[in-house]
């Protein structure tokens, strides 16, 4: 393999112990590999080169564990992590399988269940900071409805800037270096899910008390499952300063959350998705949030995150030769020509600039008989994906 597409620390890559520990199970079928404790899946992520480890909190503490477990499955965690030098950088917690659960959390009907899942997310934040956790994602997987009729849209909204704020305090109370990033999919396993898009999210992060510690975790499938380009709600979320973290598969557009493999489906789209977080410089890491195929045992597994960063590493050295490509540099440099004449018309208004411009002559025709060339631009980039060029 060549040295360019084996990963190391630099390039961030991290998985969750709920990706490579998935055991296969669908509702469907049941498991069809056995279970890994965390200690394992920490060492089968170092032996396949991961930089970090991600977790919601009874991925790696059983909801039901007492105190006494609890130590002893963290002490051994941090044991692991201290033998492979794996990290954690981003932590989460788990407010959708339980079936205290089942009509949300923090937008349950029930007060005592909203009151139970900030109770329970105080104690996951705990955990996440003391394992060194940067990150907080919120993913609310049960935070929606299937009718309507039970539940006000409005009041849900409400109830979860109510938690949103109140944790936000808790973690300046004790004084935590940790930023929220939330995490938007429009529907699954709810009928419908509020907050669906990373645009929806990135407007609610503005009505909340600190919305200086709250950013977003786009992902791919969540994006690509209601058919929007991911990339653009990349770029919004970037642009806003509020891309802390990033969730990394693939997605066949209007199915179910699928989690593949990244790159696996989209090759174009991927491609276009990894140049801009390298031409932009994205500093977070690069989470692979997708499971293996049901078809393997864990070697597979072990080919299925390979191949995440392998992919990441090729689309990454494309975007480098579509950026030195000198026929597609011109082709962008002709398609983006600016003589100057427009300058005095572009930019902040002002009450001359205004007036000059209404008083222009444009010639209307001849813009639009431009040929803009991007036939010519996007075969370029599939000739160059395709190693053609």
């Amino acid at each position: 393999m060549s040295d360019l597409y084996t990963p190391k620390p630099e390039h961030k890559f991290t998985f969750g112990l709920w990706t490579v520990g998935n055991t296969g199970r669908d509702p469907f079928g049941g498991p069809v590999r056995d279970a890994k404790t965390p200690v394992e899946i920490v060492h089968l992520l170092a032996e396949v080169g991961a930089y970090g480890v991600n977790f919601h909190d009874n991925d790696l503490v059983p909801i039901d564990a007492t105190s006494a477990e609890r130590d002893r499955i963290v002490r051994d965690f941090k044991v692991a992590l201290e033998q492979t030098g794996l990290i954690v950088p981003m932590a989460t917690t788990n407010l959708f399988s339980d079936p205290a659960f089942k009509d949300g959390a923090f937008t349950s009907n029930d007060p005592r269940v909203r009151a139970y899942a900030l109770q329970k997310t105080m104690n996951a934040i705990d955990l996440g900071v003391e394992l060194g956790a940067r990150v907080y994602v919120f993913w609310g997987g049960r935070e929606g409805a299937e009718t309507d009729a039970s539940k006000n849209p409005v009041e849900a909204i409400k109830r979860t800037r109510e938690a949103i704020n109140f944790l936000c305090d808790y973690v300046l109370d004790k004084e935590y270096h940790l930023k929220f990033a939330l995490e938007a999919k429009p529907n699954e396993p709810r009928a419908d899910i509020y907050n669906p898009t990373t645009g929806h999210m990135l407007a609610f992060i503005a009505t909340l008390d600190h919305p200086e510690m709250v950013g977003v975790n786009p992902e791919v499938a969540h994006e690509h499952m209601a058919g929007i380009n991911f990339l653009h709600g990349v770029a919004q979320a970037w642009e806003a300063g509020k891309l802390f973290h990033i969730d990394l598969n693939d997605q066949y557009p209007g199915r179910y959350d699928q989690d593949l493999r990244f790159g696996s489906r989209d090759l174009k789209a991927a491609f276009f998705l990894v140049k801009f977080l390298e031409d932009v410089g994205y500093p977070g890491s690069r989470h692979f949030d997708a499971h293996a195929y049901r078809t393997e045992d864990y070697e597979g597994v072990k080919d299925f995150a390979r191949g995440c960063m392998r992919t990441y590493l090729v689309l990454k050295e494309k975007a480098a030769q579509f950026n030195a490509d000198k026929e597609i540099q011109a082709l962008l440099a002709e398609i983006n020509t600016d003589d100057g004449t427009m300058a005095p018309y572009l930019g902040k208004y002002t009450l001359k600039k205004s007036a000059s411009l209404k008083a222009h002559t444009f010639d209307r025709l001849s813009l639009g008989q431009r040929g803009m060339k991007y036939e010519r631009l996007d075969q370029l980039t599939i000739d160059l994906l395709l190693g053609l060029r």
